[in-house]
């Protein structure tokens, strides 16, 4: 009972961390806002029913990670703002790290996440997901 409390806890507390940096990416243009919403989603949904719901009711749910669930997929645009962010991440660690077997996971990860971008996330229009989000408003 008590760890099921404190699991509760921990996700409630995580979500409410990825929250304030999917708000963060909304309002700041270098950061993406719709992959940490959608963590938040997962923490809150693991964290209580209650808060889940309340969630899902709020405008950062419907308008971003709705949006991205119901098309199953992201704008161009989307992709390549995450994409050059992230790589501007991973290769700063590539060249703060002297220890060559972290660089070289770091940018077989890096290959990965281009790959899964290209051929695995739908490229949608972005008449799309503004038509979603007018539908719902």
């Amino acid at each position: 009972m008590i760890i099921k409390k404190l699991k509760n806890v921990l996700f409630f507390l995580l979500g409410t961390i990825f929250l304030g940096f999917g708000i963060a990416g909304i309002v700041l243009p270098v950061l993406p806002g719709g992959p940490f919403l959608m963590i938040a989603t997962f923490c809150y949904a693991k964290s209580s029913k209650r808060i889940d719901d309340w969630f899902k009711s709020t405008t950062f749910y419907t308008k971003y990670v709705l949006a991205i669930k119901e098309k199953k997929g992201m704008t161009l645009k989307e992709k390549i703002r995450i994409n050059i962010i992230a790589d501007a991440f991973i290769l700063f660690s590539v060249f703060y790290i002297d220890i060559w077997l972290v660089k070289i996971v770091l940018i077989v990860l890096g290959l990965i996440k281009h790959y899964y971008f290209i051929k695995k996330i739908k490229t949608i229009k972005p008449e799309e997901v503004s038509g979603g989000i007018k539908n719902r408003a």
